[in-house]
């Protein structure tokens, strides 16, 4: 089942918890003080949490999504922040929201390569092409432009640190998602090529693979399948930690992976799956 990436055009009626919800306190510490994020998908889900929890941490942060409301709406609620309009399909438009974070903010310093789709569901053999097309468009070509367009900036900021969203799709076998998965493992390949050719240089290249995460794209997720309710049940007892883990909580490993924290960390895709890939 996907993860909670996206680039912030799902919709849902269910109520997401969200950083503001949760009891833990404020970070002990400020690891990325004046650093400058940029997080694509960052209206809704991974991208929103993750938007918070950086900005909690002393960064500035480029709120990145298609929905242009809900980035302006994420931006606004922190304390220093910008957001763009960006379909990340467009490789101009990626190209062009670098050029603006460099002029506005002067360096990028972390990027959160975020959004993605889950697609629709089907079988292999009855794969619709455009469905096809669609998540590797998103998931495929428009990490590849964020990581290329991404580092040019890196490089002229002097070094940085990259996190991708990859997915348990990837590392393990799962029906009626084949796209998915297909591109989900490309960015676990990217992510490994990107960190020995930047090392050198000061960048460091990671990926998160998050089991399904409470958000509004696997909300929608779940409502598409044949029995919603028996399909939610099901997914409460998915990984060997029971229940789900809610944005926030792939914000903290996001934030120590783009802190000093994780400096010798580079070329790895962290599971954040409560087990699942290794019972």
């Amino acid at each position: 089942m996907p993860p909670a990436g996206g680039a912030g055009s799902v919709t849902s009626s269910i109520r997401m918890r969200s950083t503001s919800d949760s009891t833990r306190d404020a970070p002990a510490c400020y690891r990325l003080e004046g650093r400058v994020a940029f997080i694509t998908g960052g209206g809704a889900g991974l991208g929103e949490g993750t938007a918070r929890r950086l900005a909690e941490e002393g960064a500035k942060v480029v709120v990145v999504d298609i929905d242009a409301e809900a980035a302006e709406v994420v931006a606004a609620s922190l304390p220093d922040a910008i957001a763009m309009a960006v379909d990340v399909t467009d490789p101009d438009a990626v190209e062009a929201a670098f050029a603006q974070t460099m002029d506005h903010y002067g360096s990028v310093d972390i990027i959160f390569n975020n959004a993605g789709i889950a697609g629709e569901q089907q079988p292999l053999h009855e794969y619709d092409l455009d469905n096809w097309r669609g998540v590797n468009s998103l998931n495929a070509d428009g990490v590849f432009y964020v990581l290329k367009f991404g580092i040019q900036a890196m490089l002229e900021s002097g070094g940085g640190s990259i996190i991708n969203t990859a997915s348990t799709a990837a590392l393990t076998a799962q029906q009626n998602i084949s796209a998915y998965s297909f591109s989900k493992a490309g960015v676990m390949g990217i992510t490994r090529s990107a960190a020995i050719e930047y090392a050198k240089q000061g960048i460091r290249v990671n990926a998160i693979a998050p089991t399904a995460v409470l958000t509004p794209m696997v909300e929608a997720f779940i409502e598409s399948s044949d029995d919603p309710e028996a399909f939610r049940a099901e997914r409460e007892n998915w990984n060997p930690i029971p229940g789900w883990p809610y944005a926030e909580d792939i914000a903290a490993v996001v934030a120590f992976l783009a802190s000093d924290d994780a400096k010798w960390i580079t070329g790895h895709t962290l599971p954040i799956d409560g087990g699942y890939v290794v019972r």
